[in-house]
């Protein structure tokens, strides 16, 4: 669902021609590879089947880059294969990402800002603006505790529901 999100963002963004504000864009790009690598880093930690191997192949693909990729992959691993090194590395990078990709959002916000957003209609934007606080304050406090609500029963409840069959193999 999140990466659904980030798809229909960057649809948005090429439709209005946001790729015009490079640094914004730029990024946003970031931000989108950052999201990927904590997804990737995250989807390791059941360490079962389909996460040795995915994280195999994966980190392998590093070993492409000419004269520094096999040292690459082997530092990334923590040693010459896939083991207990390379899993606390990813947990490392699954807690701190998170950290960065604040930290990057903040950046792509201020951006945004200070560029302003696209107005394909070319309308006067002020002629509809109603106040933040409280309509968007309180609907954002429900649509999150809806959120928080939904996830935490998922978690809770039916914790193997979304988990890849595989990796339940010993």
């Amino acid at each position: 669902f999140f990466f659904i999100c980030i798809y229909l963002h960057i649809g948005r963004g090429l439709y209005y021609g946001s790729y015009l504000y490079k640094e914004t864009w730029n990024i946003g790009v970031v931000l989108l590879l950052l999201v990927m690598m904590t997804a990737f880093v995250g989807y390791v930690l059941p360490w079962g089947q389909m996460s040795f191997w995915g994280a195999t192949v994966i980190t392998n693909l590093l070993s492409a880059v000419p004269y520094v990729g096999n040292t690459l992959v082997q530092w990334i691993w923590g040693g010459f294969s896939v083991d207990n090194a390379t899993l606390t590395r990813f947990f490392a990078f699954h807690f701190l990402f998170p950290f960065v990709i604040a930290a990057a959002t903040l950046l792509h916000l201020l951006f945004l800002h200070e560029t302003g957003s696209n107005n394909p209609m070319g309308l006067n934007p002020n002629a509809d603006k109603i106040p933040f606080h409280p309509y968007f304050v309180y609907k954002d406090i429900l649509g999150f505790i809806i959120l928080f609500l939904a996830l935490g029963s998922l978690a809770l409840f039916s914790p193997n529901y979304l988990g890849d069959p595989d990796n339940f193999t010993p």
